[in-house]
């Protein structure tokens, strides 16, 4: 029997709704194609963002967008991205499959999405290329409401008030592809920078430094010591990400071996295993924070995480688009479920990417659009969104394959604003259903409601042809009995349930 115990009293801290956050990069078709149109597409568009994508991502309540990049961020500069669309100098995208990048979208486009999607803004500035004096004017430009030249040149280039901008990241993946520096290095270089990157007025900066890749347990460390502690002269930085992306192996030049559709059982535990690992990641990095900021004051920011599988074939390697199955979904919930459980340390996290690229929400194809799995995981996840973490403990039975042992089952629970408590259940197991039970206390259940998202096989995903194969549909399989939910869970599903 597995049991899952919980308790509304015991919930007292706040899922920080940016947790389902997400993250776009000048790559592939993620924006060109993805987002961006051009005003006279016969697409529906306002203002050369395609409406469609749009509302669909309004329905899954994104709350914070990352942009640049990525890798691109460290290549890029702000200041060709500005102005006449038709006088925007033209670019080589050297990372991610030699691309022209025309920059027809840039600062104000990015912002205009923004604003569209109803979601923050989460910039993230170059280190690796660019300049002090370059990051600091693009401050400037976007949240000044002052005399300077680069209030003057935003107004030039038609907004006349600044933009509120709270969240600024200082480089990307320095470690790699952001300058190859070593942590002590990059610590110095961010202080730096971060001082140039300015408060002007009311509008104050969330200052996220580059994290540590995987198991980076050093970097964490260093750049705690250097910038993230809580003495005399800190916290210097808000925010330390971190980056993680589940993935099969790869070979000495980099090139992925696993398929995002084409695999047997044995790669679905793989690739659920490696996508847990997240837990220990997040664990172990938090233990290092905790020995310099032990009040949490310094958030942990996930902004780089997802599956990762070779290209579909005939598209651009470099271009980095896959499908997305019902594995992917399993993935995307039972790693929400750990930041869920780790909320008083993960305050923000950006799936990759939202549109095209690698773990994508929403796939286009010219004028058609389809909703991924993951896209429905995030959906029923919603009721999670600012809502109170309710603490479970779960025991249950393994799933076990191929020399891999999983939890069968991962949850999540929480309690929102208008007392409403919510819970997410995944079954890993893709051959059988499970039955569980639920105790809950401090609510005296009534009833319960929900959706569930299955497939009939692993590899279940939506085509443009067949855009309906896996989504969301209503769930009979839990009634309450007493101080308990008795639940049926269908193998390979994702579950979200309302106790009232």
């Amino acid at each position: 029997m597995t049991e899952i115990t919980l308790d509304t009293r015991l919930a007292k801290t706040k899922i920080d709704r940016n947790i389902y956050g997400h993250f776009s990069e000048h790559l592939g078709r993620c924006i060109y194609e993805g987002y961006w149109v051009d005003g006279d597409s016969k697409i529906p568009n306002v203002r050369g963002i395609r409406q469609d994508v749009v509302q669909a991502l309004r329905k899954i309540k994104v709350p914070v967008l990352r942009w640049p990049g990525g890798c691109f961020a460290d290549e890029y500069h702000w200041m060709d991205g500005i102005g006449p669309r038709e006088k925007r100098p033209a670019m080589i995208n050297t990372h991610w499959g030699g691309l022209v990048e025309n920059n027809h979208f840039g600062t104000h486009e990015f912002m205009d999405l923004c604003e569209q999607l109803e979601c923050e803004p989460y910039f993230c500035g170059n280190v690796g290329s660019g300049t002090v004096q370059e990051m600091s004017q693009w401050v400037e430009y976007i949240t000044f409401d002052g005399l300077s030249p680069m209030a003057n040149l935003r107004k030039a280039n038609g907004r006349s008030e600044p933009w509120k901008l709270k969240y600024f990241g200082v480089g990307n993946e320095n470690w790699g592809c952001g300058g190859r520096m070593d942590p002590e290095y990059y610590a110095d270089l961010y202080k730096r920078y971060g001082v140039y990157a300015r408060n002007y007025g009311e509008n104050k900066l969330y200052r996220i430094a580059c994290g540590a890749r995987n198991d980076d347990y050093y970097w964490t460390e260093v750049l705690m010591r250097e910038a993230g502690g809580n003495d005399n002269r800190g916290p210097f930085m808000d925010g330390l990400a971190l980056h993680y992306y589940t993935s099969v192996e790869r070979l000495p030049d980099g090139t992925l071996l696993g398929d995002a559709t084409h695999f047997d059982e044995a790669k679905w535990i793989e690739i659920v295993s490696k996508g847990l690992m997240m837990d220990e990641l997040v664990n172990r990095h938090a233990t290092v924070m905790d020995k310099y900021d032990p009040d949490k004051k310094v958030a942990m920011v996930v902004d780089e995480w997802g599956t990762w599988f070779a290209a579909e074939e005939g598209t651009n390697p470099r271009f980095l688009y896959q499908q997305n199955t019902m594995r992917d979904a399993i993935v995307a919930s039972t790693t929400l479920d750990i930041f869920n459980k780790h909320c008083d340390r993960v305050r923000m996290a950006n799936i990759a990417q939202t549109v095209n690229v690698l773990q994508a929400m929403i796939l286009t194809q010219k004028e058609k659009m389809l909703l991924t799995p993951s896209y429905h995981v995030f959906e029923m996840y919603t009721v999670h969104q600012d809502a109170t973490m309710v603490p479970v403990d779960v025991q249950c039975e393994r799933y076990e394959h191929s020399g891999y042992s999983v939890p069968a089952i991962s949850a999540s629970a929480s309690v929102d604003a208008a007392g409403k408590l919510h819970l997410t259940l995944s079954n890993t197991n893709p051959n059988k259903d499970i039955f569980l039970k639920v105790h809950v206390g401090g609510l005296k259940a009534s009833q319960v409601q929900g959706r569930f998202l299955q497939a009939s096989t692993m590899n279940a995903h939506n085509t443009f042809e067949n855009p309906d194969v896996v989504k969301p549909r209503e769930f009979c399989g839990a009634k309450v009995s007493g101080a308990e939910l008795e639940i049926a869970m269908p193998k390979m599903s994702v579950v979200v349930l309302e106790v009232l």
